[in-house]
């Protein structure tokens, strides 16, 4: 049984407070985008071992046993009789980029093995359990437009549809530290909250829909910020970093020709919305 877990970008990120134990309340809207692994698991038979996890594609570091899907079946397992395992997954959604590849892998996961042992989850049942994986994990599970506040935990569903408009993401070999990016930040409530600037025609978030880790993020690393500015130049009606970074997306009316000549070195993906 295979299944895709997929990517998703931030329209719009603003970080409104800095709480009392540490962390930070923040705004943003989740979207999903077509940019895809594969998982897959077959029962492991005739073996003592508990699980075996084998990946492909794009490098994943880390150690296997805090790989989320291994996660993800460790959670269910304690709650269900499940057999061990081999999970099979190659990773296309580039890791460290603000992109929630590791995330969405964690709740399709979850999903997948309800699905294969007729668990009898439901989805609220399945967010819960995704919250212990990780605070964006539980979009994942309804994988719809969603706007999140708290750290980034507290869901509401967002009338938004880009059907019909086309994007382009790309990631260049720079990494951006999440903890630094936040640690530059001085956190503040918009004048307009994205819940409003999202109603308005793409075309008019360019000055409106802001990531407040552009200003620090760019200012530590200069070739994201240019990055984004040959996204306009391009064609892109809208661009932005998604989450703290270094992805970047510009949304467009019609396909770029030759993304691969304007950002040579970058990693690319393009689709439709």
């Amino acid at each position: 049984m295979i299944v895709f877990p997929n990517a998703k970008i931030n329209l719009g990120l603003n970080i409104t407070e800095k709480r009392p134990d540490g962390y930070h309340n923040l705004e943003t809207v989740f979207y999903p985008v077509h940019i895809e692994d594969a998982l897959e698991i077959v029962p492991l038979k005739d073996s003592d071992k508990e699980f075996e996890l084998h990946v492909s594609g794009t490098p994943v570091a880390g150690n296997p046993e805090e790989n989320l899907v291994v996660k993800a079946y460790r959670l269910l397992k304690e709650r269900f009789n499940l057999p061990p395992v081999s999970i099979y997954l190659h990773k296309h959604i580039p890791s460290g980029a603000g992109m929630g590849g590791g995330s969405a892998d964690g709740a399709f996961m979850l999903k997948l093995l309800n699905d294969k042992f007729s668990l009898g989850l439901s989805e609220e049942e399945l967010e819960v359990i995704a919250s212990q994986l990780g605070a964006d994990c539980p979009f994942f599970i309804r994988n719809k437009p969603t706007f999140a506040s708290g750290t980034g935990n507290i869901f509401y569903p967002i009338n938004i549809s880009l059907k019909g408009l086309y994007i382009l993401i790309i990631k260049p070999e720079i990494f951006v530290s999440t903890r630094e990016a936040f640690s530059l930040i001085t956190p503040a409530f918009p004048e307009k909250r994205i819940t409003e600037v999202i109603q308005q025609p793409v075309e008019e978030w360019k000055d409106s829909l802001v990531n407040d880790f552009e200003k620090s993020v760019f200012a530590q690393h200069p070739e994201i910020g240019e990055a984004k500015n040959k996204l306009y130049e391009a064609g892109a009606i809208y661009a932005s970093m998604s989450g703290s970074g270094s992805s970047l997306f510009g949304i467009f009316n019609a396909p770029v020709d030759k993304p691969e000549v304007i950002f040579p070195d970058y990693f690319i993906w393009q689709g439709q919305l």
